[in-house]
């Protein structure tokens, strides 16, 4: 076994064959094992023997478990969320629906906030954490991501404004809100998805039918009367569904427009109230 943290995480990555990112995922799981943050870890402690319970983190890793759910942990936005089987992993490409959210609303903010499909609590936390004033709901039909959102909420100090409802979408929910956010399923049953994806992740949460819009078209009616005058809703699609989803909300009368993410793929569709 090599002497130092540096030499094992090149051999690590060498080990993570499967993954796209085999450097980030080794040193995230060393960072982990040493109890520090990679940052910490990369400045000043790659000279530190390996500790003991790395080499097992990598078996898992390779084995195809997602590094999310090995460390319990994942940063997005501005906030670091705790994750685990039976809650989707949160996706840099999400943070695409936060920053058009902070253009639209800028320091001001939205008053009231409902995130449907939460997860663990996802976008409602990240933008409860952006704007100190504003209070949320997050609509979930999965107990155990719910459970996952408490948490979540609780450590972030944002239990007091956060409330977790178990539901299906909006249905019997009343009322209107400034900002309503959505990651529902899109992926088409029967796609092609990356092991630690399709072999961990919940199912319930990643597909949606045989052309991936099946909840977009229960979502729209829904949107059309959720979303407050002058409020905004943003919905997450997959990149090559802006058309297919744009057409769905425009007819029912939505005004709608696409933000692209950071790879200028298409991911965000804007529905303005």
């Amino acid at each position: 076994m090599p002497e130092s943290v540096a030499a094992a995480l090149v051999v690590a990555a060498g080990r993570l064959v499967d993954s796209d990112t085999p450097r980030l995922d080794a040193e995230l799981l060393m960072a982990h094992a040493l109890g520090i943050s990679r940052e910490a870890m990369l400045l000043g402690r790659l000279g530190d023997p390996v500790p003991a319970g790395f080499a097992g983190l990598i078996e898992r890793r390779a084995a195809g478990e997602p590094v999310a759910y090995i460390t319990g942990r994942r940063a997005f936005w501005t906030i670091e969320l705790e994750v685990g089987p039976g809650a989707l992993i949160p996706r840099p490409d999400s943070e695409t629906l936060i920053e058009a959210a902070v253009e639209h609303f800028g320091k001001g903010g939205p008053k009231r906030i409902l995130d449907l499909g939460t997860g663990p609590g996802t976008l409602l936390l990240a933008a409860l954490a952006e704007w100190p004033e504003a209070r949320g709901l997050g609509i979930d039909r999965s107990e155990q991501a719910l459970a996952y959102a408490r948490a979540n909420a609780a450590a972030l100090g944002l239990d007091g404004r956060a409330q977790f409802r178990l539901g299906d979408w909006a249905v019997d929910l009343e009322g209107q809100f400034d900002l309503v956010l959505c990651n529902p399923p899109y992926v088409e049953i029967g796609a092609a998805l990356a092991r630690d994806v399709a072999e961990h992740e919940p199912h319930s949460a990643l597909f949606a039918g045989e052309d991936g819009l099946d909840d977009y078209r229960r979502l729209a009616p829904m949107l059309a009367r959720l979303i407050a005058p002058g409020g905004l809703g943003a919905v997450e699609i997959g990149h090559q569904q802006a058309v297919a989803v744009t057409g769905l909300f425009k007819d029912l009368g939505l005004r709608c427009s696409v933000r692209q993410d950071l790879g200028r793929r298409d991911r965000c569709v804007l529905i303005h109230g």
